[in-house]
């Protein structure tokens, strides 16, 4: 998960935490940690849409859904464009897109019982990705999978 600067792949989450600095990263988290604000990501997470849009999507009055776009935009977690004399908002980017589905990921994962070590939810994301079932973590559990297919 680089984006080709440096050496960031080699540095530890602690080390790479003091680099951007925790307070910005723990303010990205507590912009998550809004039912409302959830509500309104996971509407942006299926397409681009207008305030009053996306009021409705999430039954909010328009002016209480301006103002956590205010606030999730100046986190950098939506962007706003001009059209008119509309704005459209959209997710800043994929990685917003994937916050959301991780944090999705996990509560489901916890609902269901499952837990995985970081060695194993990468190589379960990677096999994932590629389409192979990991025989090696079969093998491991007894021959059967921990993770529904």
């Amino acid at each position: 998960m680089g984006h080709g600067m440096g050496s960031a792949g080699n540095a530890t989450t602690r080390e790479r935490l003091d680099a951007v600095g925790t307070a910005d990263v723990a303010a990205t988290l507590q912009a998550l940690a809004t039912p409302s604000r959830l509500h309104i990501l996971a509407r942006l997470h299926e397409g681009p849409c207008s305030v009053g849009e996306l009021a409705e999507a999430v039954g909010m009055e328009a002016s209480a859904c301006s103002h956590q776009l205010r606030l999730l935009r100046n986190l950098g977690l939506v962007t706003g464009e001009r059209h008119g004399r509309s704005i459209i908002y959209a997710l800043h980017d994929n990685h917003v897109a994937e916050l959301l589905d991780q944090a999705l990921y996990h509560v489901e994962h916890l609902r269901m019982g499952v837990s995985d070590s970081p060695a194993t939810a990468t190589a379960t994301a990677s096999a994932s990705a590629a389409g192979e079932v990991m025989r090696s973590g079969e093998a491991a559990s007894g021959g059967t999978s921990r993770f529904p297919r």
